[in-house]
């Protein structure tokens, strides 16, 4: 398991070619809106700044200042609130365009980095389990829980991560599209994998979650 650099791509998101007898089995990126709601927060950031001109209205109302004052303070607060908004949609939108996921028959690859392009390269052998989260839009993430002696940055990985796995991160596949379609191709590559080595492992199974968020 490894953090990588790389300049040359034989294929997109694969850093090297693949060795004889891997093949790749799925490939795709995060979508950016998803992205943007679900690790960059930007409807929280909304809501946000919502309440706080619902505030400055209130307030207005109860001291009994001018309209003209309230208006443009209220004004100030959108135009920073859009701002805010703004920024972090375009953070997504580049951090989605420059990821890149990749399931073979043997590992997950996760390709991302605006500024400084990185690959996380999981083997199968590392995983100890798979976990798939879906949200009422069908969308929705798979979270990779590695082996207790495989340890991955936080820091360098996000917001490909688990949210709220810090100690032990989590690397997860987030913002997919048809979420539970890629989880049965890892959980059927994980299933292979360990029909190959002969292991009998049961935590190593896609368990899946379904999530009442919108």
């Amino acid at each position: 398991m490894s953090h990588d650099d790389f300049d040359f791509e034989p294929q997109p998101g694969l850093p090297a070619a693949l060795p004889p007898g891997e093949y790749l089995l799925w490939q795709g990126s995060p979508d950016w809106k998803s992205l943007a709601i679900r690790a960059y927060h930007v409807r929280k950031v909304a809501v946000y700044f919502l309440l706080l001109i619902g505030w400055r209205i209130g307030v207005g109302y109860l001291y009994g200042q001018a309209l003209p004052a309230v208006a443009l303070s209220c004004g100030f607060l959108l135009a920073l609130g859009a701002l805010g908004v703004g920024i972090l949609c375009v953070l997504a939108y580049a951090s989605a365009r420059a990821a890149v996921y990749s399931i073979t028959s043997k590992r997950v690859l996760l390709r991302h980095g605006i500024a400084v392009p990185l690959t996380l390269n999981l083997p199968f052998r590392v995983i100890e389990s798979a976990d798939l989260k879906v949200f009422a839009d069908k969308s929705g993430e798979i979270s990779l829980r590695t082996f207790e002696d495989q340890r991955v940055g936080y820091m360098i990985t996000w917001p490909y991560v688990r949210t709220g796995k810090i100690t032990r991160t989590q690397p997860s596949l987030r913002a997919l599209p048809d979420a539970a379609s890629v989880a049965a191709i890892l959980g059927s590559a994980l299933s292979a994998s360990i029909a190959r080595s002969g292991k009998i492992v049961d935590t190593v199974q896609p368990v899946l979650q379904t999530a009442t968020a919108a």
